[in-house]
Parts: C-alpha cells; structure tokens; sequence
C-alpha cells in the first residue's frame, strides 16, 4: 500500500523513508503504518539499498506520535482497536527487526510513538533543538512491554522511569546524556552528515555489517532466546564471502574496496 503521508526514495545503497504530515508534525495513522510496512519490505528485498535513513518532513518534527484526529474512524470499536494496535505493533517490530542498518534523521519533536520510532532504529542523530518525550504518564495511557524493553535497553532502567515518570520534554543534550542519540549535530548540517554517514556504512562489506546486527540483537535477548547456531554460521559465511577476497586484495592494494553483498 502506498500514502502520499509516507514518502520513500534511493539514492545509491540508501534508501530514504520520510514520515509526511507536516501539519499534524508528524503524527502517524493507521494509512500511514500500512505504508511503512510496504516500504520496509521494498527496501529489504531490493539488494543494492543497504541502509535505510527514517525522518519527518517539515522541519519541525520527527514523529509526534498517534494522530489522534483518526481515531474516530480507526479506532471506534473493539474490532478497530485491535487491527490498529496489531499494525502498528508490526510496523514497530518491522523496523526494530529490520535485517540492514537503520538511522533516525531527528529534527524537531520526537514525543511518545515517535519516541517508539527512533528507539526502534538503530542509530539516532538529532540537531540540537529536537526534543523528546513520552507523554503518557500526563495522557493515562498504558505502555507494553516490547516498546518498554526497547527503551530500557538502550537507555538503561534509570532513564527510561525518569522518561515515564516525568513525562517531561527532554534536551537533545539530555538525550545523548542518556544514551537515546548517538550525535548531535548543527540543523544546517543534519542532511548532509546523515548522508555520508549512511554512504559509509553502505560502502562496507554488507555481509559483514547485517552479521553484526544480528548478533548485537541476540546479546539482549535472553540466553534461552538467542541462535547462537545462526550467529556462528553468520561469521563463517562473511569469510567464505568473495567480499573477505576483495577487502584483504583492496588493502594489500592500498584502494578503497568494492563490496558485493556475496
């Protein structure tokens, strides 16, 4: 499914997914959740996109959360409240599993799902007047426990009570104080430092980084839950990879590797 709220684009190994309902800063409906889905997937089979960049249009805002402008017509029964909360439990999911490396471009708002959002990317680089909250504490909303676990495990169990429990907007200096951004950088510079920031991870052995991902993502599961098989045939498929022959040749040879993914 596509929406005109949901733009995406590629530009060499990265592909481009931009939340777009500017007037609203952001906020997602059920239309929009769908798209995302469809994106993600698009970007997943298509083997030259190697990283995926998630932003908000308008310059105010990343995400803001729900929009609850729609909740009348998604959400006004019981059969409506489950198929919206079952989709947008997938979309976070989607992108949280997502096989290749994910970064949150943050300009602006990023409050409550957007929150969601950007935890459940990979890397987050900000400008210095984003800010970011969960409002929930303030609205009587419940959290669950995935999108609870995600935070914890980025910004630790401290922070993330201090997050619900004042429900307050935080700095981008606070966040990256935290833990919840990676870089803070200057609004005039966002764009093009997440560019080349994507286009050098997009120009590493793909094999290499999506291994990488993989096993991270199984250090914080639980013993029980990890594929430690999976992880170790993972490692020994990058040094079978003809991408292993091409960047020991590329070094010995003193130029810049060119990766296949194989």
């Amino acid at each position: 499914m596509t929406s005109e709220k949901m733009l995406s684009k590629k530009e060499g190994g990265v592909g481009w997914m931009t939340f777009n309902n500017p007037e609203r800063h952001n906020a997602v409906s059920l239309e929009m959740w769908t798209a995302l889905e469809s994106i993600l997937d698009d970007f997943m089979t298509d083997p030259n996109i190697r990283v995926v960049v998630v932003t908000g249009a308008g310059g105010k805002a990343f995400v803001s959360g729900a929009d609850i402008s729609k909740f009348k017509q998604e959400r006004s029964s019981k059969d409506e409240v489950e198929h919206y909360n079952a989709t947008t439990a997938r979309g976070y999911a989607k992108l949280a599993q997502f096989p290749k490396p994910t970064i949150a471009m943050i300009r602006g708002y990023c409050i409550g799902g957007g929150v969601g959002m950007a935890v459940s990317c990979d890397m987050r680089i900000c400008t210095p007047g984003s800010r970011f909250g969960i409002p929930a504490a303030k609205l009587g909303l419940g959290y669950g426990f995935v999108g609870v676990k995600r935070l914890t495990d980025l910004v630790g169990p401290s922070f993330a009570k201090e997050m619900f429990f004042t429900a307050k907007q935080f700095t981008a200096a606070e966040a990256q104080v935290m833990g919840l951004v990676n870089r803070v950088v200057p609004d005039g510079e966002l764009e093009s430092f997440v560019g080349d920031y994507a286009a050098t991870i997009a120009g590493n052995a793909p094999l290499t980084v999506d291994s990488v991902k993989y096993i991270i993502g199984e250090t914080v599961k639980d013993p029980a839950e990890r594929d430690l098989a999976r992880c170790d045939r993972l490692v020994k498929e990058c040094f079978a990879s003809q991408d292993y022959i091409e960047g020991r040749t590329a070094f010995m040879e003193k130029r810049k590797p060119v990766f296949s993914g194989r």
